[in-house]
């Protein structure tokens, strides 16, 4: 057996808290979490204690039990925690890409027209759309509806209702959270992330 490095000393310390901190959120006890992994209390609570050597497949069964994955149960990757925004200064929209989630996008976007009156000009696309105004105050036309959202209120709605947003009674600045399929809509739509006037 080779002696542990420095780094896997750090891993496995690192893997044991996560162990114990996701049970803990989930409200569960070492009886029930044991249950769940098909191990035995005793043995789950060495392993959280460190007294017990982790073994690959009690790890898979663990993070399965956990609602997890063994990749996330390990995870040490943080060399990338701040990122920068792609800058599209045609439609005065900053996005960021979510590095866990690569289908995800974060869009900030200020908007300084109404949004269209003419129902044609509404789009439709797959995916979930979830936006908050930062300041101002939006309008967000889905299918027949007009809603106003103003600073700090949000909306969440399935796109492949028509809709469109634009500002009312002067400029708002939005930041909206796109799924891969709402994303890949705007992409197709000619503005990456460009929510002004359609969403």
């Amino acid at each position: 057996m080779l002696p542990m490095t420095h780094e896997d000393e750090e891993l496995d310390s690192l893997v044991r808290k996560r162990i114990r901190a996701l049970r803990v959120a989930q409200g569960w006890s070492l009886e029930e979490l044991a249950s769940r992994a098909h191990l035995s209390q005793s043995s789950l609570s060495r392993i959280e204690n460190g007294q017990r050597r982790l073994a690959l497949d009690q790890l898979v069964t663990l993070a399965r039990a956990l609602d997890t994955t063994l990749d996330q149960l390990v995870e040490t990757a943080t060399e990338d925690i701040v990122s920068s925004p792609m800058i599209d200064a045609a439609h005065g929209s900053m996005r960021w890409l979510v590095k866990g989630d690569p289908g995800m996008s974060v869009v900030r976007q200020r908007m300084t027209d109404p949004p269209p009156r003419n129902p044609a000009r509404m789009r439709a696309h797959p995916g979930r759309e979830w936006l908050v105004v930062l300041s101002g105050t939006a309008v967000l036309m889905l299918g027949h509806r007009r809603f106003r959202v103003e600073a700090n209120q949000a909306a969440e709605f399935p796109t492949m209702m028509p809709h469109a947003i634009g500002a009312e009674g002067g400029p708002c600045e939005i930041l909206g959270i796109f799924d891969r399929d709402a994303r890949r809509g705007h992409q197709r739509e000619g503005g990456d992330g460009d929510t002004q006037g359609h969403s």
